[in-house]
């Protein structure tokens, strides 16, 4: 499904594949990650990171939209396939500079109202937007989540708010990176306890985020 959301993002924002170095390959908890970077024009930094272990049984995708360049949410998606289940989770974080209607991606929301999951208590719950999705299946909901994914998804694409102040929207990215990095996060935990503390800052500020924020 991953591939099918960056092609919807191609489609509209020619992407331009960045150099991500040694981070091209990481492994963390028992997990091998493979991590891509781009630059999309008209819109921002995406990144998309594959992950796979415990002999197969468990993969994981995401892809992030930090879209600096309209003022959009940011973006995150996380799809979890393990022990015969499928987790679905759509996060959209407050970013942006001018007001935004959630309408459009709320209603394709409301069109699947089971299967609801709880992601619990987060730092980062007072910027994350009412939007957002949370689902938990069997595989047998796979079909129904890949369709939700991709109308939420187009929902979120349709939108064209320009950017007015850049330095705003930007910082105001940044905020919730350096949260990531300085108050946690599922992923963000496992990364520091694998790779350190200066790797994994620079790995989400400069290719999952985009931000390039140096502390």
């Amino acid at each position: 499904m991953t591939e099918k959301l960056l092609t919807m993002v191609q489609r509209k924002y020619p992407l331009t594949e960045m150099e991500v170095g040694d981070m091209k390959k990481l492994k963390a908890n028992g997990m091998t990650f493979s991590v891509q970077a781009y630059k999309a024009a008209g819109l921002g930094h995406v990144s998309v990171m594959r992950a796979k272990g415990f002999f197969g049984l468990m993969k994981m995708d995401t892809l992030i939209i930090n879209p600096y360049e309209i003022d959009l949410p940011l973006y995150s998606y996380d799809r979890i396939y393990a022990a015969g289940n499928d987790t679905l989770i759509v996060e959209l974080y407050d970013t942006v500079t001018t007001e935004y209607s959630e309408q459009a991606l709320e209603a394709v929301k409301a069109e699947c109202p089971d299967f609801e999951r709880d992601p619990g208590e987060h730092w980062y719950d007072s910027i994350k937007l009412a939007c957002s999705i949370s689902k938990k299946g069997k595989k047998a909901q796979t079909p129904l989540f890949d369709e939700l994914a991709r109308k939420h998804f187009e929902a979120y694409l349709a939108g064209e708010n320009e950017v007015t102040d850049p330095e705003k929207k930007q910082e105001k990215a940044s905020v919730y990176v350096e949260g990531l990095l300085s108050k946690g996060g599922p992923s963000t935990d496992v990364f520091k306890k694998a790779l350190g503390d200066e790797t994994t800052n620079n790995l989400f500020r400069k290719y999952l985020f985009g931000t390039l924020v140096e502390k």
